[in-house]
């Protein structure tokens, strides 16, 4: 009887182990997302955006490479995770293969646009411990299509958005330049409508998220204080390619230029002030340069 006994025992507490053991294996691809004690700032590949120079008042001598670059980012902070736009081709429209994947859109305005990538965006998030549900905060830059791909992989977080972006976002007729269908689902989720120009994330003025309309209704900048990289701001479209700036050159598609050049004025005022340095999210050789994710700023 106690051998037999024993012997049942033995038996349950090896399934418990194995039961154990199979309940906390991580999922293929998935990392556990590490503790932070400072701010961390990952750049995620959207792949890239195959453009025409002249729908900004340049050439293509001016430019010298015509693609934009696509990328997104993901601010871990003590505090929480923040994620600034989401890429310009959904995950659930496309597979990846070995080799880049050309896709093509037609957006709400029938103009056409073309994107080359070889990643999705939540594996590589998955990848670094950060799957959707993990992400506290969503922040577009604005609602051009190239920004809101995967919007909707985040409808569970708290949408951070202008008001008047917000209200340019939702109305019966879509807004030009966008896929309406790619962040649809934000109207149900918990939403803060920001009305002031500054809006300090996590109330310590290391990520704050900057007013800088004009190229939308409630376009907007992201401010990063790393403690070992520096500031850096994500440009959003503020600028698309470097010769915007340099040459002072603007889209021929802004809502309004004149907010545009105020906006551009006031952020450049902010870098002279703070030191940041500048990070146009569009610019093909500049985001080639930077570490993207595993890898991170700190």
């Amino acid at each position: 009887m106690i051998r037999r006994s024993s012997a049942a025992l033995l038996v349950a507490v090896t399934a418990l182990v194995i039961a154990t053991t199979r309940g906390s294996a991580q999922a293929p691809g998935r990392a556990t997302a590490p503790k932070v004690s400072t701010v961390r700032l990952y750049a995620l590949d959207g792949g890239t955006l195959e453009s025409d120079p002249t729908r900004y008042h340049l050439t293509k001598e001016d430019v010298g490479v015509t693609q934009l670059a696509v990328t997104a980012f993901l601010v871990v902070h003590p505090k929480g995770t923040l994620m600034w736009d989401t890429g310009a081709i959904a995950d659930d429209t496309w597979t990846p293969r070995d080799r880049p994947v050309r896709r093509h859109l037609v957006l709400s305005d029938s103009t056409e646009r073309f994107v080359t990538l070889s990643k999705q965006l939540i594996p590589q998030l998955r990848a670094i411990g950060y799957p959707p549900e993990r992400i506290n905060y969503l922040a577009l830059s604005h609602y051009h299509w190239d920004h809101t791909a995967n919007a909707n992989a985040f409808a569970a977080s708290t949408w951070l958005v202008r008001k008047e972006e917000h209200d340019a976002m939702l109305p019966d007729k879509p807004p030009a330049i966008s896929y309406p269908s790619t962040y649809a689902d934000l109207k149900r989720a918990k939403t803060t409508l920001i009305t002031t120009d500054d809006y300090d994330v996590f109330g310590d003025g290391t990520v704050v998220i900057k007013k800088a309309a004009g190229h939308t209704p409630g376009h907007q900048v992201l401010y990063v204080k790393l403690a070992k990289t520096g500031g850096v701001v994500l440009a959003g479209d503020l600028y698309h390619y470097t010769a915007e700036r340099t040459l002072g050159r603007y889209p021929t598609f802004e809502v309004d230029e004149a907010k545009t050049r105020k906006s551009r004025a006031a952020i450049d005022a902010f870098l002279k002030k703070t030191g940041a340095a500048l990070w146009i999210q569009h610019d093909f050789n500049g985001m080639a340069k930077i570490r993207k994710a595993p890898q991170y700023y700190e």
